[in-house]
């Protein structure tokens, strides 16, 4: 059904445990036929290493059972939220860009994020470390390096990042966060020293200070 019309659907919610094609499975093959369409994973399985693995096979979200209608429908109004968001700004941006922007531009003005060592350019969803792009981010990992990055070395706690990133207040599932963190860790590792730290017992942190060594 979602092979015929990829492009007509607003979001999916899917649970890992399906009969044939498991949840890990049929979120790759949606990802093949649709980059963009939201999806939440559904699973009773709540270890890091699942969830890591589901937002690798392409889930946006991962809300582990037994969970509330409540907290599925924050989810579900959250994500829609910022799908549609993230949409118009991407069409007012290129807008934008095709109508003003100046023929020769000076190479930093392109970055809204720039550091010693790092650059962060959101209309085009590329960030760079000591000149070496960090690649295949999702839109997850992205806007969560960008919410970073914006304010160098200010802690962010799990609920804010939930609350600024996913756009949902905090309903007592930190491991999202956790989970994301740790793949955009690996992503950045394969170009250049760790910039993500974390604070024990409160969070996380952008710091690029001396990235360049």
């Amino acid at each position: 059904m979602f092979k015929e019309t990829p492009n007509d659907w607003d979001m999916i919610t899917l649970d890992l445990n399906l009969p044939g094609m498991d949840g890990m499975q049929a979120s790759a093959e949606i990802r093949k036929l649709s980059p963009t369409v939201p999806i939440i994973m559904l699973t009773a399985r709540d270890s890091e290493s699942d969830q890591v693995l589901g937002l690798e096979m392409g889930a946006d979200d991962y809300v582990t059972k037994p969970f509330s209608p409540i907290t599925l429908i924050a989810r579900i109004k959250a994500l829609d939220r910022r799908a549609k968001l993230g949409s118009s700004k991407s069409t007012a941006e290129n807008t934008a860009v095709a109508v003003s922007e100046p023929e020769e531009a000076d190479e930093d003005s392109r970055f809204e994020v720039t550091t010693d060592n790092f650059r962060l350019n959101s209309k085009t969803r590329e960030a760079y470390l000591n000149g070496k792009q960090i690649r295949d981010l999702t839109p997850k990992e992205f806007d969560l390096l960008k919410t970073l990055a914006t304010k160098p070395r200010q802690v962010f706690s799990r609920e804010q990042l939930l609350q600024l990133v996913w756009d949902y207040e905090y309903y007592g599932d930190e491991r999202t966060v956790d989970a994301h963190i740790k793949k955009l860790r690996q992503k950045i590792e394969k170009v250049g020293p760790q910039i993500i730290q974390t604070v024990w017992g409160v969070g996380y942190k952008f710091d690029d200070t001396g990235a360049d060594k």
